[in-house]
C-alpha cells in the first residue's frame, strides 16, 4: 500500500490491553501510514508495539514518558505530523472499539472535502452498556446547543478525521483539551472556528473484560470533567452567539 502524503491514522494508546496489536494491525491493513502515540503506558504494550514497528515501515511509534491524557497524546502526534507535512489525522482508539475497516471511507470523505472534519456517528450493538449509550446524549445535546446546531452527530465518538492546522491552533491557545474532555471540546471549538462537521455512521463495540476489553472511564471523575468542560464552553458560546447567528443567517442566505 502506497503511503499517503497528507492523511495519517493516529492512535493514542494508554494501557490498552491485549487488543492493541490487533487494532494497530487492522489499521495498517487499511492505511499507510499509521502512527501510535504511547501515552506513558505501564502494561508492557510499549515493547510489543516497538517490535511491531521495527518490522513495518508504515508504522511509527511516539513514546511519551508519562501519562498526560488522550488530548495531550493527540497533540503530540499532530505536532509531529504537521512538521512532517501531513494535513489531516484520523484518530481512533487503541482498544479495538473502532471500525478499522471504515478508515478508507472516512479518508475518502476528508479528501473530497478537506476543509471539513469527518465525525463518526456511532451505531451501537444491542449489548452496548445502556449507561454509556444514554449518558452521551447529554453531552451531545450541550455540544449542539454550544454550536447553534451546526450538525454534530456525536460529540464523544473518537473515530474521526481532523484537519490538523486548525486543531493545532485551537489546542495551542488553550490549556484545556488534554484528557478525556478532548473529543467533545475539540469538535465544539472547531465548529466555532468555522470547520464544518461531516457525519458518517460507524459501528462501535464495547468488549467485556473476558473478551480483552479495557476501559479507563471513571463515571464520577469523567462526568465531573465533562460538566466543567460544558460549563466553560457554554460561557464561551454566549459571547460568540452573535457571530454564530450571523454565520447561520449567511449560510441560510446562500442556500436560498
Amino acid at each position: 500500500m502506497s503511503p499517503s502524503s497528507t492523511h495519517l491514522v493516529l492512535i493514542p494508546s494508554y494501557n490498552p490491553g491485549p487488543k492493541v496489536l490487533d487494532t494497530v494491525q487492522a489499521a495498517r491493513d487499511q492505511w499507510n501510514p499509521v502512527w501510535v502515540v504511547v501515552d506513558g503506558s505501564t502494561d508492557g504494550s510499549t515493547a510489543q508495539l516497538q517490535a511491531l514497528a521495527a518490522r513495518d515501515p508504515g508504522l511509527k511509534l511516539i513514546v511519551l514518558p508519562r501519562n498526560s491524557g488522550k488530548g495531550a497524546a493527540v497533540l503530540a502526534g499532530i505536532t509531529q505530523a504537521a512538521a512532517a507535512g501531513y494535513t489531516h489525522a484520523l484518530t481512533m482508539d487503541s482498544d479495538g472499539q473502532h471500525p478499522a475497516q471504515l478508515i478508507p471511507a472516512f479518508m475518502a470523505a476528508s479528501l473530497a472535502d478537506p476543509g471539513a472534519m469527518v465525525l463518526g456517528k456511532p451505531v451501537f450493538a444491542a449489548d452496548a452498556p445502556a449507561l454509556r449509550v444514554n449518558g452521551r446524549k447529554v453531552s451531545n445535546g450541550w455540544a449542539n446547543l454550544e454550536t447553534l446546531w451546526m450538525g454534530i452527530g456525536d460529540s464523544l465518538y473518537g473515530f474521526r478525521v481532523y484537519p490538523i492546522a486548525p486543531l493545532r491552533a485551537i489546542m495551542g491557545s488553550s490549556r484545556w483539551m488534554r484528557r478525556f474532555d478532548f473529543d467533545p471540546e475539540a469538535v465544539v471549538r472547531l465548529c466555532w472556528a468555522g470547520v464544518r462537521p461531516l457525519n458518517l455512521e460507524a459501528p462501535v463495540r464495547y468488549f467485556r473484560a473476558d473478551e480483552g476489553g479495557v476501559s479507563h472511564f471513571k463515571y464520577l471523575r469523567d462526568n465531573t470533567l465533562l460538566t466543567w468542560m460544558h460549563t466553560r464552553l457554554f460561557l464561551g458560546f454566549l459571547w460568540r452567539l452573535p457571530l454564530l447567528v450571523w454565520r447561520r443567517c449567511r449560510a441560510g442566505g446562500r442556500a436560498s
